[in-house]
């Protein structure tokens, strides 16, 4: 069933103070209130030196015929529809993300022009899942990629509770579906995951664009590991208690047969 957003009218304001939209604050004059933002009020939070711009999607626009990855790499205008949570959210990703998200776009017209603009490939399926619904997600402790190679939930969400705390094991979230889904407070939310083995002066996101603008990621998308999101402490209302990592819908048991990639590393030579 598609997902429809609430009204940005009946949006609780709490919801903006609980992860994961309590780490875009930096953005809250784009998400309170009554009024939609233009695009001229996100082309204020550019910096000067942005290759990229964001423009209404009207039907003057869509008539230049050109698909919408094609219209961001040949003339930097990133198709925005007004009042839509969606697209806003999409254009905060941007604002914070900019080499993740052309590298996204790069590969998305290499495979456009490979396969055509209706027929989608097993990298596009993977760029796309990415973009929509994507975490990279930072490891410091091997051990919490055990537990999670076998979908035990309870033990990554429970017993390691404190390793999403102490920094052991981090999440960025890539996916602007994600953040749209946030604004539904009982929603669970599961991303698609990119690994990272990090040390701490290592930048994870950073690492992924350039893996991505490489193309040595995201060629298909059994390479995405699914994470349950809602489980992470703060990320949903219920999660502080036990029972809820013992029981919850969204802990689903691994697939027979399912192997995960090995988690990207810093290239030190």
């Amino acid at each position: 069933m598609r997902y429809v957003a609430p009204a940005r009218e009946v949006v609780d304001p709490r919801l903006l103070e609980r992860l994961p939209l309590a780490a875009w604050r930096e953005y809250a004059m784009l998400l309170e209130g009554h009024a939609w933002p233009s695009s001229i009020d996100l082309n204020a939070c550019l910096p000067d030196s942005a290759k990229t711009r964001f423009v209404t999607q009207n039907h003057m626009l869509l008539a230049d015929g050109l698909h919408y990855e094609q219209r961001i790499a040949e003339r930097g205008q990133i198709a925005t529809r007004e009042r839509n949570w969606h697209d806003l959210f999409n254009a905060l990703i941007w604002l914070r993300y900019p080499a993740i998200k052309q590298a996204l776009n790069a590969q998305q017209v290499t495979e456009i022009a490979r396969m055509g603009p209706k027929v989608r490939s097993r990298p596009q399926c993977a760029l796309t899942h990415f973009d929509e619904a994507g975490v990279v997600v930072s490891v410091r402790d091997p051990a919490l990629l055990a537990l999670w190679d076998t979908h035990d939930w309870y033990g990554l969400f429970w017993h390691r509770r404190q390793a999403w705390l102490d920094g052991s094991i981090g999440v960025e979230v890539i996916g602007h579906a994600l953040l749209e889904h946030a604004l539904t407070p009982d929603k669970l939310l599961v991303g698609k995951a990119l690994v990272v083995q990090v040390a701490p002066e290592d930048d994870a996101v950073a690492m992924c664009a350039t893996a991505i603008a490489d193309g040595r990621l995201l060629r298909d998308p059994l390479e995405l590991r699914p994470l349950p999101l809602s489980g992470i402490p703060g990320w949903h209302v219920d999660n502080d208690d036990e029972g809820f990592h013992r029981h919850t819908a969204c802990y689903q048991p691994l697939r027979a047969g399912r192997r995960y990639p090995l988690p990207l590393v810093k290239n030190v030579s």
